[in-house]
């Protein structure tokens, strides 16, 4: 059965769709086949950050019934399959509500982890179901993890699972709240706290994850180190035989 790991966040601009992006090639890179869903129909990117080209198909023609989910899915970087939403400005509706539950139930059983990136905000609930894990995306800011809070209330009215909060953007300042003042609000978790790095944003600027373009910077030890508590392996940063393969993807 299909793992589902959906990553939400209470509101946007924290960074969630480019987390769920490099999460899911991370998972790869511990040895999981992993499929990335985008599953914002209205604000979708998540094929930008993946390197995919302007996709002929995509989710939301499953959506209207005109294909089937294998019609639309597509090769990425690691082997990592993606789902792109595609676009429509008529958004959610009771109907494909539903409708997408049910598609997301029938990927193919060679995908062992399901990556989705959710919309921002309550439209995540659309999304989210009994058996999912959820990871919640939060900068370390007062405003910012009080929608974390709602976020974390509405997946468990779901039925889904918290698994816990990733921090992001985090500078280390005396203004930010701390990872005991986040897992406090939140009742829940820190499994990751990942830094405002140059990386990420160069990285963005060329369509590439940062996890492959730069192997080295701190914001991908930290995710690589996410993804593997999250599949229950040992990673070692330090490591050369790790850091070697990351590196060797660029050498030849």
């Amino acid at each position: 059965m299909t793992r589902v790991i959906v990553v939400a966040s209470g509101k946007g601009g924290v960074g969630k769709t480019t987390i769920a992006a490099n999460l899911a090639v991370a998972l790869s890179l511990f040895g999981k086949k992993v499929a990335v869903v985008d599953a914002d129909i209205v604000m979708a990117n998540l094929e930008i950050i993946m390197g995919l080209k302007n996709p002929p198909v995509a989710l939301i023609d499953v959506l209207k019934g005109r294909l089937e989910v294998e019609d639309v899915i597509y090769e990425g970087p690691e082997g990592v399959k993606i789902i792109p939403a595609g676009i429509t400005l008529d958004g959610f509706n009771e109907e494909n509500m539903e409708t997408l539950k049910t598609l997301l139930k029938e990927i193919p059983a060679y995908i062992e982890i399901l990556v989705i990136d959710a919309p921002a905000g309550r439209d995540a609930a659309m999304v989210m179901d009994r058996g999912q894990e959820v990871i919640i995306v939060t900068v370390p800011q007062v405003s910012s993890v009080s929608d974390a809070l709602k976020m974390k209330i509405l997946a468990e009215r779901m039925g889904a699972e918290v698994t816990g909060a990733v921090i992001n953007m985090a500078r280390g300042r005396r203004y930010e709240l701390t990872v005991e003042e986040i897992e406090n609000t939140l009742d829940t978790s820190v499994i990751a706290v990942l830094p405002d790095d140059e990386a990420v944003r160069e990285a963005l600027a060329y369509e590439m994850l940062y996890v492959l373009k730069y192997p080295r910077a701190r914001v991908t030890r930290e995710t690589l180190s996410l993804a593997a508590n999250l599949v229950g392996v040992t990673y070692n940063p330090e490591g050369r035989g790790f850091l070697h393969r990351l590196l060797g993807l660029f050498t030849h």
